[in-house]
């Protein structure tokens, strides 16, 4: 498991010397027509787009790996330490976020922590994907709204655009409730709710927003 910068998932992904994507910071939903079982009934949420490709992270999948695991991997506390961790630490939520490098972790989290890995995807939202905000959310210095995913879904050139022309996706704006929920199983159908679609209102010949 390692925490490290975007360069392996997305080269151009960080926000402060380029123009963002349109599809930045939004929901990718995927439609029932969705063949890769990797992304069925899936909510992404994109965090960087651009004519070389793209990446984000499914929000509403569960990951098994609990986050006390997480820090014995790292070996960033030790065992009383991580016992001594109030509750609402030890149940810090991590998704599965990707197929991608999936021994790969990132934070989604709130703007009101940054360090100087920190993107923002957002006016709202940053990704920090190093050490030094794991320390912090042990410390309680941490953002206010945070989750973890290990792995990401990542798109080369055109392949997305390509996918939502196919209906393969419906893209519509993020909410950082679905985002930092820690409820996963009802995300696809507010999602879609937010677009006022329901599921049994989408079929293979529906179009994309």
């Amino acid at each position: 498991m390692a925490f490290s910068l975007l360069s392996g998932a997305q080269d151009d992904g960080g926000k402060g010397g380029r123009e963002r994507g349109f599809l930045d910071g939004q929901f990718l939903i995927a439609m029932p027509s969705m063949q890769d079982t990797n992304f069925s009934r899936t909510v992404i949420y994109v965090c960087a787009h651009s004519p070389a490709g793209a990446m984000g992270f499914i929000i509403n999948r569960a990951q098994e790996i609990s986050f006390t695991e997480v820090l014995r991997h790292l070996k960033l506390l030790d065992e009383h330490e991580i016992i001594a961790l109030p509750h609402e630490c030890l149940e810090f939520p991590i998704l599965s976020g990707g197929p991608v490098e999936t021994g790969r972790g990132f934070v989604l989290h709130s703007d009101d922590f940054s360090s100087e890995s920190s993107i923002p995807v957002s006016d709202d939202i940053s990704l920090t994907a190093t050490l030094d905000i794991i320390r912090a959310i042990c410390d309680g210095r941490g953002p206010s709204r945070a989750t973890m995913l290990l792995g990401y879904a990542g798109w080369g050139a055109g392949q997305l655009e390509r996918e939502i022309s196919s209906n393969g996706w419906l893209n519509c704006p993020a909410s950082e409730d679905l985002i930092f929920g820690t409820t996963l199983e009802d995300k696809y159908e507010r999602a879609l709710a937010s677009m006022g679609v329901t599921p049994a209102m989408l079929s293979s010949d529906a179009g994309h927003a």
